[in-house]
C-alpha cells in the first residue's frame, strides 16, 4: 500500500499534529495513503479570506489549496513554482529572486494567516522563505472583502503558518544536496507544553546555494516558533514569529535578447557607445556590431561587487473564541519589520532603512439561524517606510556581457551626481522631492521612489452568507476604507525645505456571488467583483511625485472581476475538477509610477485524481491579457534600436540608441511577456510498499517577449523526474530531477513586460537534488 511506512509510523502522533492543529475535525489515520498523505485539494478546508473552514466547492471563485504533502512532492521551494499545479500562475523570474505570485498576468499579492505582507516594489523584493509554512492557499482575482484593499488583483497567494501540536511530541529533519553546490537543512520539532492545553513548536532552516549563473548565489536562514493555547473547548489562541535573513543575487539574465539569442544562443557583441564618445553604458547608447558568438547561458548580467541583502521578522496572532451559539470572535495581529539594502554596480539602488507594518483586524460572525449568518469586521493598517532609490542611470542594452566585467559598471558622471543626493560616501539616490535651485520653472533633480511615508487604513466590512435550499446560497459583501497618508522627503538636497504632502481618501469595495448545486456532484457559481486598489511603492509606502504631491491618481483605481465556474467532487470518488471563465479589469503600475490599464479573458481548470497508489494532477490555461485602451511603456522600443546597420548579415539595427524610455499610446495590443496557453501535469505511483516514482511537466504556448512582438519565446516545455525510497518507518531519501531533458528555456525578467527588449532570463538546465527526510 502507497506510503504505507508513513502512515503506520504516525498513524496516531501525526493526526493529532497535522489535523487538529489546523483548527479542523479530526480525523484518525490508519494505515492507508489517503489519511497520510494529502495530494488533492478535494477535502481541503480554506480558513481566512472568505470566512473559516470552508469546503472547497462551496467557494464561488477559483481556488488551489496545496498542502504540505504537495509542497515536497511537487517540489515547492518558490512562488514561482505554484505553476505546476495552479493555472494561469506563469511568471517572469523577478530578476531570478520572485518576492509576489503572478496569477492571470499580473503580480498578485502574498498574505500570511489573512494578513498582507510587506512585498517589492512591482515584486524585486525579497524571496519567500517556506521554513514557516504548513499550507499554501492560491486564489484567483482580487482579495475579498474581508482582507481589504490592496495594490494588485490578479489573484493572491495565502500562506498558513505551521500551527504547534498540544496532544503529541514529533519531530523531522530534512537535509538536501543539489548540483552547483546547493545545500539545506532543516529542524521542526513540536510537542504540548501541557497536554491537551498549550503547545510549542520551533523550525529553523538554513540554506546555501552557489548557483549555476555567474557571480550569483542565495543564503539564508530562518528561525520560526510558533506557541498554541487552548484554554477551553470553545478558545483557541495561535502565535508565532519568524526571523529571516537572507544574501541573494539580482539576476537580470541576458540582455540584447534578439530572436537568434532565443532560438540559437547567439549573441551580438560590440559596447555601446554615447554621443560624447563614452563606453559607459547610457542612455541612447548605439552598438556598432562586432560579431555574433554563441553565449554560455551561465554568463548573466550581475556583478561580483553587487550588494543585495535583507532581514526581516514577522509576529502573528490569531485568537478565536465562541461567545455562544450564534456568536464567535476571531481577532488576527500582524507584525513585520524589514531592512533591505540592494546597491548595484550598474547604479541601481534600493536601500530601505526600516519598514514596519502592523495590523490588527476583529471579526464578529453571527449565526442568525441555520441559513443566514454575517461578518462584520474592523480592520486597522499602519505602515511607515524609510527608503531610499535610484533607478535613473540603468542601461542593459550597451552592455557586451562577453567583454570585461568593467563593460557592466556604470560610474556616475559629475553632471549625474549634481541630479541626486549623496546618501553616503559614493552611493547617490534620488531625492523624495523635487526642487527648482535656478528658479527657472524645471526641476533639477532625477526622482525614482525615495521616500518617508507613514499611512494610516481603517476598514469596515460587512459580509452576509444565506442558504436559501440545499442547491442554492449565495453570499455579498462591502467594504470601504478610510486613508491618512503622509510622505516626506528623507534626504532633500542641501539647503532645501524637505518637500512633503497629506492625502486622505475613501476606497470602496464590493463583491457577490451564486452557488447552485446542478447535481450532488457538480457545483455551478457566477462571482463579481469591485475594489478601488492602491498604487504603491516599496514596502508598501507612498512617494511624492514631480510636482511634490502624492497623486490620487494612486488612489483611485478600479479593478472588476467576474467569474463562472464549475466544481466537480463527488463523495464516492477521488476525483476533483473544476474550471472557470474570467473577465478581469485591472490597473498595472509602472517602472516610472504611472498606471496603466489592462484586461484579461481566459480559462482554466484543474483536476486531480488520489488512489491508493497512484495520483494525478493536470491544468490548463488559456488567457487573453490587453491593454485597456490604455498607455504603456518599455525600456527600449525594441532590441533592434540598440544597434546601427553597420552589420545587416546580423542585425537591422535602426541606430536610434537605447535605452530610449518608448511609450507606446492608447491601443489594445497584447500584454507582452505572457503565454497565452499553458498546460501542467504530475503524476505518481508506487512500485512496491517503500518505492514510488513521480513525473511531473510544464508546457507554454509561443508569446512576444517585448510589446511590438519583433522577439518570441517559442513553445517550450519542462520535464521533472522524482523517486522516493523509504528505508525504513522513519527514515527515506528522494531523488528530483528537473529539466530531465535539458530544455533551453527562457522567460521574462520583469513584470509588467517593461524590460522585454531589453532582459530575458535564461532557465536552468538539467539538475538535481537529493534529500533526506528522518521523522522522530
Amino acid at each position: 500500500m502507497k506510503y504505507a511506512f508513513l502512515a503506520l509510523s504516525i498513524s496516531a502522533n501525526f493526526t493529532a499534529f497535522a489535523k487538529a492543529n489546523s483548527e479542523i475535525e479530526v480525523i484518525h489515520v490508519s494505515a492507508d495513503k489517503l489519511s497520510a498523505q494529502q495530494l488533492s485539494p478535494k477535502d481541503a478546508t480554506i480558513s481566512g479570506p472568505f470566512g473559516d473552514d470552508l469546503a472547497l466547492v462551496d467557494i464561488a471563485r477559483a481556488v488551489t489549496p496545496i498542502s504540505s504533502d504537495m509542497i515536497e512532492q511537487l517540489n515547492i521551494t518558490t512562488l514561482q513554482d505554484i505553476l505546476a499545479v495552479t493555472p494561469n500562475s506563469y511568471a517572469a523570474s523577478g530578476f531570478g529572486a520572485p518576492s509576489l505570485p503572478t496569477l492571470r498576468g499580473q503580480l498578485g499579492e502574498l498574505y500570511q494567516d489573512g494578513m498582507r505582507r510587506q512585498a517589492g516594489n512591482n515584486g524585486f523584493g525579497i524571496p519567500v522563505s517556506f521554513n514557516a509554512v504548513e499550507q499554501i492557499d492560491v486564489v484567483k482575482g482580487a482579495p475579498p472583502v474581508l482582507l481589504g484593499s490592496s495594490q494588485r488583483n490578479g489573484g493572491f497567494v495565502n500562506l498558513h503558518s505551521k500551527t504547534a501540536s498540544t496532544h503529541a511530541s514529533q519531530g523531522k529533519i530534512v537535509l538536501s544536496a543539489g548540483r552547483w553546490d546547493m545545500y539545506s537543512a532543516q529542524l521542526d520539532y513540536s510537542a504540548p507544553i501541557v497536554e491537551g492545553e498549550s503547545g510549542f513548536r520551533v523550525s529553523a532552516e538554513h540554506i546555501e546555494n552557489n548557483s549555476f549563473y555567474d557571480y550569483a548565489g542565495y543564503e539564508s536562514d530562518s528561525l520560526f516558533a510558533a506557541l498554541r493555547f487552548l484554554p477551553d473547548d470553545k478558545t483557541s489562541w495561535d502565535m508565532n514569529f519568524e526571523l529571516y535573513q537572507v544574501d541573494y543575487t539580482d539576476n537580470a539574465g541576458i540582455n540584447r535578447p534578439t530572436q537568434a539569442l532565443i532560438d540559437d544562443g547567439l549573441y551580438i557583441t560590440g559596447q555601446g557607445v554615447q554621443a560624447n564618445g563614452s563606453t559607459v553604458p547610457g542612455a541612447g547608447a548605439i552598438v556598432s556590431p562586432t560579431g555574433q558568438v554563441v553565449i554560455p547561458r551561465s554568463q548573466v548580467l550581475t556583478d561580483p561587487e553587487n550588494i543585495n541583502n535583507a532581514t526581516t521578522y514577522l509576529l502573528h496572532s490569531i485568537y478565536k473564541h465562541q461567545l455562544n451559539s450564534k456568536t464567535a470572535i476571531k481577532n488576527i495581529t500582524y507584525f513585520q519589520h524589514l531592512q533591505r539594502e540592494g546597491i548595484a554596480q550598474n547604479s541601481f539602488v534600493e536601500i530601505i532603512d526600516g519598514a514596519d507594518t502592523a495590523q490588527n483586524r476583529t471579526e464578529l460572525n453571527y449565526q442568525w439561524n441555520q441559513e443566514q449568518s454575517t461578518l462584520f469586521a474592523f480592520d486597522v493598517r499602519y505602515n511607515k517606510v524609510k527608503g531610499y532609490s535610484q533607478f535613473t542611470t540603468e542601461a542593459d542594452l550597451p552592455i557586451d556581457l562577453t567583454g570585461p566585467i568593467e563593460n557592466r559598471r556604470i560610474p556616475l558622471t559629475p553632471e549625474q551626481q549634481a541630479r541626486l543626493v549623496e546618501l553616503r560616501p559614493g552611493v547617490f539616490v534620488s531625492p523624495g522631492g523635487q526642487y527648482d535651485l535656478n528658479n527657472d520653472g524645471v526641476g533639477d533633480y532625477v526622482l525614482s521612489d525615495t521616500t518617508h511615508s507613514t499611512s494610516w487604513q481603517t476598514g469596515v466590512a460587512i459580509q452576509h452568507d444565506s442558504q436559501w435550499s440545499s442547491k442554492l446560497n449565495t453570499s455579498a459583501g462591502y467594504r470601504i476604507d478610510y486613508y491618512d497618508v503622509k510622505a516626506s522627503d528623507p534626504i532633500a538636497p542641501q539647503g532645501q525645505i524637505a518637500a512633503s504632502d497629506t492625502i486622505y481618501e475613501t476606497l470602496h469595495a464590493a463583491q457577490a456571488s451564486i452557488n447552485y448545486k446542478l447535481t450532488p456532484v457538480l457545483t455551478s457559481y457566477l462571482a463579481g467583483s469591485y475594489n478601488q486598489a492602491t498604487s504603491n511603492s516599496m514596502a508598501g509606502g507612498n512617494v511624492l511625485g514631480s510636482d511634490n504631491k502624492i497623486s490620487a491618481q494612486n488612489f483611485a483605481t478600479d479593478n472588476t472581476l467576474a467569474e463562472v465556474g464549475l466544481k466537480y467532487a463527488p463523495a464516492d470518488s477521488r476525483w476533483y475538477v473544476d474550471g472557470a471563465l474570467f473577465d478581469q479589469r485591472r490597473s498595472l503600475r509602472n517602472r516610472d509610477g504611472s498606471n496603466t490599464g489592462v484586461r484579461t479573458k481566459g480559462f482554466e481548470a484543474q483536476a486531480f485524481y488520489d488512489a491508493a497508489d497512484h495520483w494525478f494532477s493536470a491544468g490548463y490555461s488559456y488567457i487573453d491579457a490587453r491593454y485597456d485602451n490604455s498607455a504603456s511603456s518599455q525600456d527600449s522600443s525594441q532590441v533592434a534600436d540598440a544597434f546601427d546597420n553597420s552589420r545587416p548579415d546580423i542585425i537591422n539595427g535602426t541606430a536610434v540608441g537605447a535605452p530610449n524610455f518608448a511609450s507606446f499610446a492608447p491601443s489594445t495590443q497584447r500584454v507582452q511577456g505572457i503565454p497565452e496557453q499553458s498546460v501542467s501535469f504530475n503524476a505518481g505511483i508506487s512500485i512496491t510498499d517503500d518505492w514510488d516514482v513521480g513525473l511531473g511537466g510544464i508546457y507554454t504556448k509561443s508569446y512576444p517577449l517585448d510589446y511590438l512582438a519583433t522577439v518570441y519565446i517559442r513553445d517550450q516545455y519542462t520535464l521533472n523526474v522524482n523517486s522516493r525510497y523509504a528505508f525504513n518507518e522513519q527514515t527515506a531519501l528522494r531523488l528530483d530531477i528537473t529539466n530531465v531533458t535539458n530544455q533551453d528555456n527562457w522567460r521574462p525578467v520583469f513584470e509588467g513586460g517593461y524590460f522585454g527588449s531589453t532582459l530575458v532570463y535564461p532557465e536552468l538546465p538539467i539538475h538535481a537534488k537529493l534529500t533526506f527526510n528522518y521523522n522522530f
